[in-house]
């Protein structure tokens, strides 16, 4: 899966006007007004779920065949972005067809209870005289949109989110810089029989009032299995929030479905750098999976990148949340002056009410290079969705440095490292926090440590001096063993002191 860039269809709509605007939005051409209410994007979700998938019309081959140097040769012109000029806070900007985005979605924008369509306009875009000759019709339209709002300086609107390819999007808190994206829906990840991509096709932004912090976006997407309705409410800042409500219709019956899907990047880290001939010590856009369950542990899965494709489901009942973190934050933890790592923001899913039974997911797929995303975490509810139901769910991402809730959590994990013993076997170690509440005596501290296969120590707590955290080592002996599963945690007086340590080691 290209990273970023993996994409599949989208749809058009039609509707005839029933009222015009004055052209109050320079640069962008706004098309006649038709009413529209909210409920209108369920409506349609509803109704396309009720009839046969129809997929959408491809624009010109030409657009198609752009190479990617040809394709960065064609950009926005911010001076044309929607709303420029005017008294709305924000901004929005869009992105050419072509390339990777090879149908157009449809973006309209909402004022009161009606609705414009942003028709295609080649004159918003500026080119080189490297761009080709392409030819323009009726498929043509834009690729996907980027939200711009005044976040440190007054007259200054830094963007803060992009909606662009098949259901992804991507946001980051202020000061961040992009890294792991989000999906409206995931559908048979890791599938055999391959995965299915589902488009939002269609958008309507909502002018946001003077003054006001925060937009609202609706989303139509659509797909072979399902059709979605959604909505999403953004507040930019650190964190970046959206609330996010969504109805899902289903054409066929839903067996895997991934709900508030995550999309990111591990290549290595001080667990694996044996494999990469790197000048950096890690490459990762996020390197770990957090969980809060419905039990009230807090679980930390550190990410990996294994020799083979590796499904891992994390059972539970009413989660509290589970994010993808980036808890690496120092430069030089990744002394990479261009790609900028540790800057890369984590994102938290916060479920908006009991999701039931399930499991928190994490694929994890082999890569050699940093450009491929390979990790991605959902939430996969147990019950199917049968065909001719729908599904509601709400729930809240926050995109941040550490966007994760704080109130009465244990320790975090702090990094995990292991290598080979000379004796035999093989050491792992894990640094968490310090804290106030952390003994002056780590004697006090108990330690529980453990594995489905092969053999582990005790292990040993003593204090790192550079984080001035409690540090737990043990040895691992494999014996005939080809995986195993580790669980370790510090307790203190029969309660948790720290988050659950998890991992899965193959060979």
């Amino acid at each position: 899966m290209l990273r970023r860039e993996f994409l599949a269809s989208l749809a058009a709509l039609a509707a005839a006007p029933n009222a015009s605007w004055a052209q109050d939005e320079p640069g962008l051409p706004l098309g006649d007004a038709v009413s529209f209410n909210p409920s209108n994007v369920i409506d349609m979700a509803r109704d396309k779920a009720s009839r046969a998938y129809e997929p959408r019309p491809m624009i010109p081959e030409a657009w198609q065949n752009l190479t990617y140097d040809q394709y960065r040769k064609i950009w926005f012109d911010s001076r044309n972005g929607l709303w420029e000029g005017s008294d709305a806070p924000q901004r929005v900007d869009v992105f050419p067809p072509g390339l990777y985005f090879p149908q157009a979605i449809r973006t309209y924008v909402v004022k009161g209870d009606q609705a414009r369509p942003i028709k295609f306009d080649m004159g918003v875009f500026d080119t080189t005289d490297k761009f080709p000759d392409v030819p323009i019709d009726d498929t043509l339209g834009y690729s996907g949109l980027r939200l711009r709002a005044e976040l440190r300086q007054p007259g200054i609107h830094e963007e803060y989110a992009v909606f662009q390819g098949a259901s992804y999007f991507r946001g980051i808190g202020t000061g961040d810089i992009y890294g792991l994206s989000a999906r409206g829906l995931a559908l048979k990840t890791g599938d055999p029989m391959g995965e299915e991509f589902p488009d939002f096709t269609h958008f309507w932004l909502e002018r946001p009032a003077t003054g006001a912090a925060q937009i609202v976006v609706h989303a139509l997407l659509d797909s072979p299995s399902c059709t979605g309705a959604y909505r999403f409410e953004i507040m930019p800042g650190q964190p970046l929030v959206m609330e996010v409500e969504a109805e899902i219709f289903a054409r066929a019956t839903l067996t895997h479905v991934g709900i508030a899907p995550l999309t990111s990047m591990f290549m290595f880290d001080d667990m694996n750098t044996q494999r990469f001939d790197d000048f950096r010590p890690a490459v990762h856009d996020n390197d770990g999976l957090m969980i809060h369950n419905g039990g009230g542990e807090v679980i930390w899965r550190p990410l990996a990148n294994p020799r083979t494709l590796q499904i891992s489901a994390f059972g539970d009942n009413n989660p509290r949340g589970f994010g993808l973190m980036q808890r690496a934050r120092k430069f030089s933890d990744f002394n990479d002056l261009e790609a900028l790592y540790h800057r890369r923001p984590g994102l938290w899913v916060t479920p908006g009410e009991g999701w039931g039974r399930g499991s928190v997911a994490l694929i994890e797929i082999p890569t050699d290079k940093e450009v491929y995303d390979n990790i991605v975490a959902y939430w996969r509810p147990s019950a199917d969705i049968e065909a001719g139901t729908s599904r509601r769910m709400t729930y809240r991402l926050d995109w941040g440095a550490d966007p994760a809730p704080k109130a009465a959590m244990p320790l975090r994990v702090l990094n995990t490292a292991a290598g080979g013993r000379p004796e035999g076997g093989r050491i792992f170690t894990i640094d968490f926090e310090d804290a106030p509440h952390v003994p002056k005596d780590l004697s006090k501290v108990d330690r529980l440590v453990r594995s489905s296969a092969g053999d582990v120590t005790e292990g040993i707590i003593q204090r790192n001096p550079e984080t001035g955290g409690p540090r737990l080592a043990f040895t691992f002996m494999a014996g005939d063993a080809q995986w195993a599963e580790f669980r370790a945690q510090l307790r203190l007086d029969g309660q948790a002191l720290s988050e659950v340590w998890l991992y899965r080691w193959t060979i």
